[in-house]
């Protein structure tokens, strides 16, 4: 349950990441609410998950969602360079995530 739950607060995390592109500074409002709502709940999830996960695992598989989705998405969303070497190293974040998993 705490790992579904960690996946959840991962995915609100690349929500607040990506939102950040769409706040231009917090200058637009509906962006930024959005924004500090994905924070709060993406927190609030992770904060949970940590009740029965360690803390480095359960940060570090947070971190890496965050990491991989924000990637994909900015080379979905704003054009953002997809070479290999780029592609290759959201893959090994991907296995980093896997094995803290099955460790």
């Amino acid at each position: 349950m705490n790992w579904i739950v960690l996946v959840i607060a991962g995915l609100f995390e690349v929500a607040w990441a990506i939102g950040l592109k769409y706040t231009h500074g917090f200058t637009r409002f509906w962006p930024s609410v959005g924004t500090m709502i994905a924070i709060v709940i993406s927190m609030g999830l992770l904060s949970f998950a940590m009740k029965s996960l360690s803390v480095g695992t359960a940060y570090a598989v947070w971190v890496g969602i965050g990491i991989v989705g924000a990637a994909v998405l900015g080379i979905v969303l704003f054009g953002e360079p997809a070479n290999p070497f780029r592609l290759i190293s959201l893959a090994v974040i991907i296995l980093g995530i896997i094995g803290l998993k099955l460790s």
